[in-house]
């Protein structure tokens, strides 16, 4: 499965590392304002998005693949 995140905060978004760690694939650069960012899922599972905002630092992303039922 695919999920792509569109940027539109105005802000720059880092990725939290567990992205990849809990089996996301993409690029670990952070997202720029306006800027489109695709994350492949394994099969059979659905994004959970969690945003932080850590103020002047900027804002944070964590996408976890899910499986139905957890």
């Amino acid at each position: 499965m695919n999920f792509i995140y569109f940027n539109d905060t105005g802000r720059m978004v880092s990725i939290h590392p567990a992205t990849f760690s809990h089996g996301c694939t993409g690029s670990r650069e952070p997202i720029q304002h306006l800027e489109e960012r695709l994350f492949e899922l394994p099969e059979g599972t659905f994004p959970w998005v969690k945003m932080w905002d850590y103020g002047e630092a900027g804002l944070g992303i964590l996408v976890s693949p899910m499986r139905e039922g957890e």
